[in-house]
């Protein structure tokens, strides 16, 4: 693994790891942000006129998944640049890219091609659908990963139409998560044997891996349609309730021991003996007799898996949230950390992101000159 590392923060776990981050918009640089978040030095990729989209699409969310990383800017469809990418990925331990299969192939920045040049790289390629398969070269968003997942069919109230979330669930947790593991794996055989391995990772299948309770109903026999399975809102114990206000309660008392602690918190020991609809009427018209300051108030007394749904920016100022030092600030503004910790303290803030190519002349000043002939000629763009 490369000795230069862009951090000053002590002793970080993935210190000395070289990412070259080829990737746009989320999915990849969420991934890259984790990596630069355990301590490795993130370099990205950008094309020279307007860089990465998400920095006019989104600049905010451009600033919350870019920190701490560094800027190169390269047109890789000009081969004097591609020569100082393969220079650059010479130096390296891991590419990450997110382009439809085969295009950094057609660029001449391929597996292939960079593995001849530096057989210890962990190439991870993160994309909707993977290398293979008849839809690879589809485009999509997390909607549509999603959709092919059967996760989004599992979500929403019975009857309706399913359900979206601001969250991306296939982007992030299908994709850039699962990619994070296979990379920090990669490493760690690259590390044992000396020879780096092409990642593949998919929005689609991570999000088909996380669709573990539908698949367990499937093993039964049938999924339930949307609504009407335990997660979903055939449970009333396990269902979101509205307030006397504009609030809500998020109720997930699922074990009879945490039902049995609501019903004595609440005085109601008549709700024990109900079942379906006439329970979920029951707990429908308690919630609403009170506002949710009113529950928040007497529902954190109690271990019964009940709480209140917060907005995001009360989660800021929430006291757990405080607690666990979880909200730092960037640019003047607020942004999440880590949401992992290796002992007492949360990791060390990233900083904010680059300008567009800051480091170009920096890094550029910093690789070999050349590359062994065999390898530079292969690294030529075709």
């Amino acid at each position: 693994m490369s000795n230069t590392s862009g951090h000053s923060r002590g002793n970080p776990l993935l210190a000395g790891v070289r990412v070259v981050d080829v990737s746009r918009l989320l999915p990849g640089p969420y991934c890259s942000l984790m990596l630069a978040q355990l301590g490795a030095e993130v370099i990205k990729v950008e094309e020279p006129q307007g860089g990465d989209y998400a920095r006019s699409l989104d600049a905010d969310m451009f600033e919350l998944v870019n920190r701490g990383k560094r800027s190169i800017a390269l047109d890789l469809r000009k081969a004097e640049d591609v020569d100082a990418f393969a220079r650059l990925v010479s130096t390296a331990d891991v590419v990450l890219e997110s382009f439809r299969p085969g295009v950094m192939d057609r660029l001449g920045c391929g597996y292939a091609t960079l593995k001849a040049i530096n057989p210890r790289l962990v190439y991870a390629a993160l994309t909707g659908y993977g290398q293979d398969g008849p839809y690879r070269d589809r485009a999509g968003h997390d909607i549509n990963y999603l959709g092919y997942a059967g996760v989004l069919d599992q979500i929403g109230e019975a009857g309706a139409a399913p359900s979206l979330s601001n969250v991306q669930i296939a982007d992030l947790a299908g994709g850039a998560l699962h990619c994070a593991v296979g990379i920090l794996a990669a490493l760690i055989g690259a590390r044992a044997s000396g020879q780096g391995t092409f990642v593949d990772a998919s929005m689609l299948d991570g999000s088909l891996a996380l669709n573990v309770f539908a698949m367990s109903a499937l093993r039964r026999g049938a999924v339930a349609p949307r609504g009407e399975d335990t997660l979903t809102g055939a449970e009333p114990w396990y269902r979101v309730y509205a307030c006397a206000d504009e609030g809500h309660v998020a109720l997930g008392a699922l074990e009879p021991k945490f039902r049995a602690t609501f019903c004595a918190a609440v005085q109601r020991p008549d709700l024990a003996a109900l079942r379906g609809a006439a329970l979920r009427e029951a707990l429908a018209q308690l919630f609403a007799s009170r506002t949710r300051a009113q529950w928040r108030s007497q529902l954190e007394g109690i271990d019964a898996c009940a709480s209140v749904v917060l907005a995001l920016d009360e989660v800021l100022a929430d006291p757990q949230v405080q607690a666990r030092k979880l909200i730092e600030e960037v640019g003047g503004k607020p942004a999440v950390g880590s949401g992992l910790r290796f002992g007492p303290d949360p990791l060390p803030s990233l900083g904010a992101a680059p300008a567009l190519g800051e480091a170009t002349a920096e890094l550029l000043a910093s690789l070999p000159d050349t590359l062994p002939k065999r390898e530079a000629k292969r690294s030529g763009a075709e």
